[in-house]
């Protein structure tokens, strides 16, 4: 199988086409890059959505825990990562508490 090539200056990236929304991704992202968005095309009315790109430390966790191999994060090589901030750690908690959506004031 080729490896897939990340998008230039893009450490995370979602190939909405194979995600079903289950939103395990978002609950594992400890930066809170990750947010559900509103989505009436999607089966659960809701698509997975990247909300602080920069934000995203490469740990890679999104990528490994996707069921449907839909979520990629660009090789520590052809990319620098951020650290993780507790400004990350804050939105990551929101998040979760705001039912895997972004709240409002991030």
């Amino acid at each position: 199988m080729a490896v897939m090539a990340a998008p230039e200056n893009t450490p995370v990236w979602v190939n909405t086409d194979r995600c079903k929304a289950c939103d395990i991704c978002v609950d594992v992202c400890p930066a809170g890059v990750l947010a559900m968005r509103p989505d009436p095309t999607s089966v659960l009315g809701a698509m997975i959505s990247i909300v602080a790109l920069d934000d995203c430390i490469g740990c890679n966790e999104c990528e490994l825990s996707c069921p449907d191999f839909a979520i990629y994060v660009a090789e520590k090589k052809e990319y620098k990562f951020a650290k993780l901030t507790d400004a990350s750690k804050e939105r990551a908690q929101a998040i979760a508490e705001n039912n895997y959506r972004l709240p409002s004031g991030f």
